[in-house]
């Protein structure tokens, strides 16, 4: 399984000039590395991840002499905060209706002044140096904050899965590469079938790795059928991904017993449901959540 990661020029950075009241977004993986706007952060010592993002987000609401909206989706505890962070430190949770009016205009400011592909940008830099923990949990945070932006289908919340689906199968966890490779496909393959071949042969990839006897057999036979679908709509075309499906078929006819792994992997190339089907479902947004609510003058620090 390969993805080029290469960059493609120096000028995808962040717009500096960016308009106020833009909502900035936070992320928290499971095992508490925090994100915010797209950079990793350095934690230090036993500082909390809460206490972590209102220091970043309050340092953007004193450059700006204004309240900044942020989004947090904190996978610690299955949930996404909405925020109001004050230059003075200070900081409230708000309920969904809340928030931000949504909309193109204002998607299209908040991309404009954190641009997506300035993001991938920063995970292939991180790839590059081997800092496949780091590029990995912000190719997460992108596809989480994406996804709940604008949807599962959406084409940059696609790549984004697929570009983490690549690193999760370069860091060794071939099951959850294959679980967000065949997500990537499974769309595909209902929304795009000319595109649908390269994204199933990445699935079958990661699936080839797997030594879980159910979960070969489980994922093998959606994996089948995906190859099956493609060859009746007639865009089965290259010898390499006949011989993919013709894998699948001859591992699951062995009764799903592991096989070596190919040598070289096919590479990543590059709708609307709230959440892909084996995404983890978000808890509502309620007022007042104590871990990120801090009452006026109380006095901030730059994260480290």
């Amino acid at each position: 399984m390969t993805y080029s990661l290469t960059p493609r020029n120096e000028g995808n950075l962040p717009a500096l000039s960016a308009p106020p009241l833009i909502r900035l977004d936070a992320y928290v993986a499971e095992d508490g590395s925090t994100v915010v706007n797209g950079h990793l952060l350095e934690m230090g010592g036993t500082r909390p991840p809460n206490e972590a993002i209102l220091d970043a987000i309050a340092m953007f609401a004193r450059t700006l002499r204004a309240p900044v909206a942020a989004t947090v989706i904190d996978r610690t505890v299955q949930q996404v905060a909405r925020l109001r962070v004050y230059p003075d430190g200070s900081s409230r949770t708000i309920a969904d209706e809340e928030d931000l009016p949504p909309g193109r205009e204002r998607t299209a400011a908040e991309e404009e002044s954190f641009p997506p592909l300035a993001r991938v940008e920063r995970i292939i830099q991180h790839a590059q140096r081997e800092e496949l923990h780091a590029a990995f949990v912000l190719a997460s945070a992108l596809r989480e904050h994406l996804t709940l932006r604008r949807g599962a289908e959406d084409e940059l919340s696609l790549e984004a899965r697929a570009i983490e689906a690549y690193l999760a199968y370069q860091r060794g966890d071939y099951m959850l590469s294959t679980v967000l490779a065949l997500t990537v496909a499974r769309i595909r393959c209902r929304t795009d079938l000319n595109r649908a071949a390269p994204e199933v042969a990445r699935a079958t990839a990661a699936w080839q790795r797997l030594i879980d006897d159910g979960q070969v057999a489980t994922r093998g036979q959606e994996l089948l059928h995906m190859w099956e679908h493609l060859s009746a709509g007639g865009v089965l075309l290259e010898p390499s991904h006949q011989a993919m499906a013709q894998a699948v078929r001859s591992r699951l006819g062995r009764g799903g017993r592991s096989v070596p792994a190919p040598a070289t992997a096919p590479a990543v190339t590059s709708g609307q449901e709230p959440l892909a089907p084996e995404d983890k479902p978000l808890k509502p947004t309620r007022r007042g959540l104590s871990r990120f609510t801090r009452w006026p003058g109380r006095s901030t620090e730059a994260p480290s």
